[in-house]
């Protein structure tokens, strides 16, 4: 990683806005986090710059306001989490704009932790308002970026901010950018990339990226059916577009990497948890059902491809693991991933760290992505907007106060 990060910089003394990916799930009807993870995530960093006498001023976004202030979109239970994790009081900044951040900011004492409140309820967030960016950027000296979920969005708080400050990454950046890096740009083999999903469309710069980087792709999920189909197969009742059949077809056409589509499959004529199911050949799917989940055949070859590995990625269930009878090949390829104790395991972020979580294996892969849309991205191959604006290692522009 070339960018600079909170260890470069002397923050003693010194005010730091540190972006973070808070957007944590919520009990339904209640305004209780469910899942602190992504809080969790973040400590590091805030405890190092805490303990080095900065001034903290926590930025993070929830859900879509849109805009406007939303009661039940408050970060209070964010703070009030964050208050008991780090055991010191995390302080109201209010806002996110206007006069009471400033006064907020001016009582604050070095070590203190403040949290703004949600970036979204100001228009000026997700439209990269250049105003919004400069009133972020007069509460502090120094930007650091810890929201590597977050770094896909052209937003104020993400990229805009960085045109006024010196700008670092945090802790949690700077292992999501090493490990994600690790598995795509510093490969070791041999190198397996297991990869799910809905549809060969959303995953296709993801196959291409990775095919030309690793030895082995499996292919789970409901694009499953598209790779049938392009191999003369029937596919089943699933909608599959011209387009996403040619998009398989020239993946499967690729000779620097093994493609490989599942043997068998689990199948139901509708798409209901309690639906009756079927586990056939993959050549033989009926006509009028869905490709649910990949067959016990096919989780015995994928695990062994796993286990013979050095580096493993994997992004996207392999079916619908949230239904029990469909959950079968997303656990086959979470244990056999978590079994693998000699390679760099990384999964990435949204529902295949969902998926990781509830059998939980967290503790037994080498890293879980905190990034859905931010991780797919990076696996893409794309440069992502918030790594982009930070500064790098040879630029001394975070040195200079």
């Amino acid at each position: 990683m070339n960018k600079k990060t909170v260890r470069d910089v002397d923050v003693r003394g010194k005010r730091c806005l540190v972006r973070v990916d808070v957007n944590v799930p919520m009990n339904p009807g209640a305004r209780e986090i469910s899942d602190d993870s992504r809080i969790r995530a973040v400590l590091p960093t805030i405890r190092y710059l805490s303990e080095h006498d900065s001034v903290v001023i926590l930025c993070a976004h929830f859900d879509r306001p849109k805009g406007k202030v939303v009661e039940e979109m408050r970060l209070a239970p964010v703070r009030k989490r964050l208050s008991e994790l780090l055991e010191i009081e995390v302080v109201d900044a209010g806002g996110p704009s206007g006069p009471e951040p400033v006064a907020v900011v001016e009582r604050l004492a070095p070590g203190q932790v403040a949290l703004l409140e949600n970036l979204r309820f100001d228009p000026g967030e997700e439209a990269n308002d250049p105003e919004f960016a400069r009133s972020l950027a007069s509460l502090a000296d120094i930007y650091v970026d810890d929201a590597f979920g977050a770094a896909h969005r052209v937003h104020a708080s993400v990229v805009g901010v960085a045109d006024h400050l010196p700008a670092v990454a945090g802790f949690l950046m700077q292992k999501e950018l090493e490990m994600l890096g690790r598995v795509v740009d510093d490969v070791t083999h041999p190198a397996v990339a297991v990869i799910g999903g809905a549809k060969v469309a959303d995953k296709i710069q993801v196959l291409v990226n990775l095919s030309e980087r690793v030895d082995t792709v499996l292919i789970g999920g409901g694009m499953v059916a598209a790779f049938l189909r392009a191999q003369g197969y029937g596919s089943g009742s699933a909608d599959i577009s011209k387009d996403e059949v040619s998009a398989a077809k020239g993946l499967l056409d690729r000779k620097e990497t093994r493609m490989m589509i599942p043997q068998d499959v689990i199948v139901a004529k509708s798409f209901s948890a309690d639906t009756d199911s079927a586990t056939v050949p993959a050549d033989a799917v009926p006509d009028d059902a869905l490709v649910l989940d990949i067959g016990p055949i096919t989780q015995d070859t994928y695990a062994n491809e796993i286990g013979s590995a050095r580096t493993v990625i994997w992004n996207g269930p392999m079916g619908v693991y949230e239904w029990d009878q469909f959950a079968s090949g997303t656990r086959s390829v979470a244990n056999a991933i978590a079994e693998n104790r000699d390679a760099v395991t990384v999964v990435g972020g949204g529902s295949t760290a969902e998926a990781i979580d509830s059998l939980g294996l967290r503790d037994k892969v080498t890293h879980v992505s905190t990034g859905g849309g931010a991780s797919l991205e990076f696996l893409e191959g794309k440069v992502l907007p918030g790594v982009a604006a930070l500064d790098d290692i040879d630029n001394n522009r975070a040195g200079e106060q």
